[in-house]
């Protein structure tokens, strides 16, 4: 896990085996079983965390009951509810393992003692937040321009992969078309 977490955070800053060990010692690395939640909406989030290995989805449950996903998260992700995370308000989202899946957590307060001791740490989640801020402009742009059909081709397309590992009712969630419809693209892909 330490190797893991240490190749993913070179890629932002090189950082020494010294730091490593440091921020490690500011983490808890967890397991949640296939189905089970790592945060439900009421609750308020008081974790970062960082997947080691597995799958995640974040979603709400709208008015009808219906659950619209927001995201996924896989391998060399950071997960969190970012509003709850920051404002220590009620989540409004869930946050479900959708495989076995184990993480790496840090609390706010863990978080912010590691920036004052490894300070180019605070760089590096920024340059985390901003191009997760990035990633959302552009799904938002692409479901304002795009047609269904084209949201689902470029979701294949970009996340082959990844998309063998989610059930295709929840492929229809996030893309926000029905699973018949959804059905019907992949007939006729």
């Amino acid at each position: 896990m330490k190797k893991q977490l240490h190749t993913y955070l070179n890629r932002y800053a090189p950082f020494s085996d010294k730091d490593i060990n440091l921020f490690y010692n500011y983490l808890t690395p967890q397991t949640f079983r296939k189905k089970e939640f790592i945060l439900k909406e009421g609750e308020i989030c008081k974790i970062k965390f960082f997947i080691i290995k597995g799958l995640t989805r974040t979603f709400k449950i709208n008015d009808k009951g219906n659950e619209n996903i927001i995201h996924f998260g896989i391998e060399n992700w950071w997960v969190t509810n970012m509003e709850s995370f920051i404002t220590e308000q009620p989540s409004k989202i869930y946050i479900q393992a959708l495989e076995e899946t184990t993480i790496l957590t840090i609390s706010k307060a863990n978080l912010e003692k590691a920036y004052t001791d490894i300070p180019k740490l605070e760089r590096v989640f920024r340059i985390i937040t901003e191009n997760m801020l990035i990633a959302i402009e552009r799904k938002n742009e692409h479901y304002i321009k795009m047609a269904s059909k084209e949201r689902y081709l470029m979701f294949i397309n970009e996340l082959r992969s990844f998309s063998q590992r989610v059930p295709q009712y929840m492929i229809a969630s996030y893309l926000d078309i029905t699973p018949e419809y959804l059905s019907e693209l992949r007939k006729n892909k």
